[in-house]
C-alpha cells in the first residue's frame, strides 16, 4: 500500500487501509508546522519521504504510532532520534512537540 497523505479528517476507509499494513497500529509521521500527516507505512521513513516529496521540512517531521480503536498514541520512532534537536531517544522527549503531534493526530485520525 502506498502511504496516505492526510490534510483533513481522514475517511474511515483510509484509516481501515492503513490499519491493514501492520494490523494493530498505524505508523504515522506528522508535519507539526503544516499540521498534516502521512499514514500507512511499514517504516516511518517511508511516511517521512512522502512528506518531504510534498514540500515538508525534515525538522518538522516526527514519528508516532496510533491505535485508532483504543485512541492511543505512542511517540516512538527511529526518525525521532535527533541529537541536534535535543532528542536523543526514539521517543519524542519535548512535551511541546509531543502535544503538537498529538493535536494533529487527534484532529486528523481520532
Amino acid at each position: 500500500m502506498d502511504p496516505i497523505l492526510v490534510t483533513s479528517k481522514a475517511p474511515s476507509e483510509d484509516i481501515k487501509k492503513a490499519n491493514e499494513v501492520l494490523g494493530t497500529k498505524i505508523k504515522v509521521v506528522v508535519d507539526i508546522e503544516k499540521e498534516i500527516l502521512v499514514m500507512g507505512c511499514s517504516l516511518h521513513i517511508d511516511c517521512a519521504e512522502r512528506l518531504l516529496e510534498n514540500g515538508s521540512s525534515g525538522k518538522n517531521l516526527w514519528g508516532a504510532n496510533v491505535r485508532t480503536e483504543k485512541k492511543e498514541i505512542d511517540f516512538v520512532s527511529l526518525i525521532n532520534i535527533r541529537p541536534h534537536d535535543n532528542n536523543r531517544s526514539m521517543e519524542i522527549q519535548d512535551e511541546m512537540i509531543r502535544a503538537r503531534v498529538e493535536s494533529v493526530i487527534t484532529k486528523l485520525l481520532l
